[in-house]
């Protein structure tokens, strides 16, 4: 497996597309059968980026920002999606890539799962932004939750502070989970804490892979709120379902971590844990997941 920790061209589709492609082969060179690229990728994590709000208040300035992003998404369906499929075709590559994904007027934090043929396998939406977030992401709703069996295992995401959702995690485990991805923007040494735990708890091997992104990454007229060089610094990682770290953390630049998996490691850690088997208490605790697709509008006629 590899995660990769990189920035993408900070509201260039294309040149970000470019990167995507250049860093999956570095991977699959190493040998890699599973790559996992961080959260909004293609093509930005808008850190620091106000959008001129207030509250009660959106400057021109920030609904200019906000076109800019939106121009630089991805439809899904779309011509951008075929091109990430023949990457993942082109290194026979099973590929789990964070993408800013454009629906009409709002934009969602999404991942997309290609499997090695180039096929797109899945889609995640984040269900929650957090904070200001939630003025440039929708919601997702309970229809985009898939855990997806490819050769290599059962692979799901859950994206950055989702991950702190706990009821999240347990309908992940309920699902059978093998291969845990967490693209992320979060950088903090806490983070690596949580995965490790995430990781024991749910007795998952976690990949989580977070942006280094860097001024210089970002257009000229970039407008952030902090001046600083550095503006997410990583801390990517693999965990193993132990909760031991195989691969990293990584800090202050670019990598490409590989680490080899053995599946097995599962069920020898579930022996005495299994959050959704063994360990539950479904007499006590029961959770229901509704993952009907919401929509705002239906139509129909006085014959249906």
């Amino acid at each position: 497996m590899a995660v990769v920790q990189d920035a993408p061209v900070v509201f260039d589709r294309d040149a970000t597309l470019d990167r995507v492609d250049k860093r999956a082969r570095e991977a699959a060179n190493g040998g890699a059968q599973l790559v996992l690229f961080p959260e909004a990728f293609v093509s930005g994590y808008p850190q620091d980026m106000t959008f001129g709000a207030v509250v009660g208040t959106r400057t021109p300035e920030g609904h200019e920002q906000y076109r800019r992003y939106w121009a630089s998404a991805v439809d899904v369906p779309g011509p951008d999606v075929d091109r990430l499929g023949e990457i993942a075709a082109r290194h026979r590559i099973v590929l789990v890539i964070g993408v800013v994904e454009r629906s009409g007027g709002t934009l969602f934090c999404t991942v997309l799962f290609f499997g090695a043929d180039g096929a797109l396998q899945g889609r995640h939406r984040k269900l929650m932004p957090t904070a200001m977030e939630r003025l440039v992401w929708g919601m997702g709703d309970g229809s985009t939750l898939p855990v997806i069996d490819t050769s290599l295992g059962r692979v799901g995401a859950v994206i950055c502070w989702e991950n702190y959702m706990p009821l999240m995690r347990a309908a992940m485990y309920a699902k059978g989970i093998e291969i845990y991805c967490a693209p992320t923007a979060d950088d903090l040494d806490m983070w690596v804490t949580s995965v490790r735990h995430i990781a024991k708890e749910g007795r998952v091997f976690v990949l989580s892979s977070c942006q280094f992104l860097q001024r210089s990454d970002c257009p000229e007229d970039y407008e952030a709120s902090h001046d600083r060089p550095v503006l997410v610094r990583g801390g990517s990682c693999i965990v193993a379902p132990t909760g031991d770290v195989i691969a990293g953390p990584v800090y202050d630049r670019s990598a490409v971590l590989l680490a080899d998996l053995d599946l097995d490691d599962i069920p020898r850690a579930k022996y005495d844990l299994d959050v959704s088997g063994h360990y539950a208490r479904p007499d006590v605790f029961q959770l229901a997941v509704d993952e009907r697709a919401k929509v705002t509008v239906t139509f129909g006629t006085d014959n249906d």
